[in-house]
């Protein structure tokens, strides 16, 4: 199939030659995609604005050799500028999408996609503090790759919890018996948040106490690391500073959840940008583009 459409979300961009642009995404139905976008870094681009982090397009793919020729771009979710302009969503969103680029390429399913579109949004939106957003997808995106962590039953035994011995390589929480000399130990309202921020319960997560989610990143952190058997670059740079976010909903709104696990809602065209961006059509030969 030479054409082909699809949902995608920005993962990274960088330059290639004057003024062509590599956008690598996550898609909907095809998993990661490094695509050449064809003039964008000129003032007179039509799409190049809605190829960037964190946006998220309804995108037509030219099929090349090496890398796909983006030829059309509608914006689905403007998400970037809102992203950018509050520092804190801006690096909890830098680290979300490091993660997706990481887990895509083993793991391309529907599920990982409609999860950094909800986490996204939800940063955009203001909701919740950015590093909370981040914590509840680290461990969401961990869970559908098939790393869910256990804060209650005994990762090892299944022995019914509470327990407060808590072991990354062994999946979270265990029981005395089947403990390492020396593990470290959760107290009860650090397990209490690290499930909320897993299970979406919000009301539980924003009325915890900025010590106690201190202690409950640390965790996510280790653990997400761990699994991904390397660090994350953008992590160290998250900011964890519990302030009001300029891009907090009014108070009187009611202010949603990130995404559901497994299927949050799936975008919808953002009133304020719905015009599509045509490019030129598609080139007659795309074989011999490369990066």
């Amino acid at each position: 199939m030479p054409l082909y459409r699809d949902e995608c979300v920005v993962l990274r961009t960088h330059k290639l030659g004057e003024a062509d642009r590599i956008v690598t995404m996550l898609s909907r139905q095809h998993g990661k995609i490094r695509a050449v976008a064809k003039g964008v870094r000129r003032t007179a681009s039509k799409f190049g604005s809605r190829l960037e982090p964190f946006m998220v397009v309804d995108a037509q793919f030219y099929e090349g050799r090496s890398l796909d020729i983006v030829t059309q771009a509608e914006s689905l979710g403007a998400y970037g500028a809102r992203i950018v302009a509050d520092y804190g969503a801006y690096t909890a969103a830098s680290a979300m999408v490091e993660t997706a680029d990481r887990l895509s390429e083993a793991d391309a399913g529907l599920q990982q996609y409609l999860l950094l579109v909800g986490a996204l949004r939800s940063l955009s939106r203001g909701e919740h503090q950015p590093s909370a957003t981040l914590d509840s997808y680290l461990l969401r995106a961990m869970s559908i790759a098939g790393w869910a962590p256990s804060f209650s039953d005994c990762a090892v035994t299944g022995e019914p919890g509470p327990h407060s011995a808590f072991v990354v390589q062994l999946g979270g929480v265990v029981a005395d018996a089947a403990a390492p000399p020396g593990t470290p130990r959760l107290d009860p309202a650090t397990l209490d948040v690290l499930g909320s921020l897993l299970a979406g319960d919000w009301g539980t997560v924003d009325a915890t106490d900025e010590r106690t989610r201190s202690r409950a990143s640390g965790v996510v952190a280790a653990y997400a690391q761990w699994h991904l058997e390397r660090s994350l670059r953008s992590l160290p740079h998250v900011d964890r500073t519990e302030h009001p976010s300029p891009l907090a909903p009014h108070p009187g709104g009611v202010p949603a959840a990130v995404a559901a696990v497994p299927a949050p809602p799936v975008p919808t065209p953002d009133p304020a940008d719905t015009d599509a961006a045509r490019a030129e059509p598609a080139p007659s030969d795309p074989e011999g583009t490369r990066a």
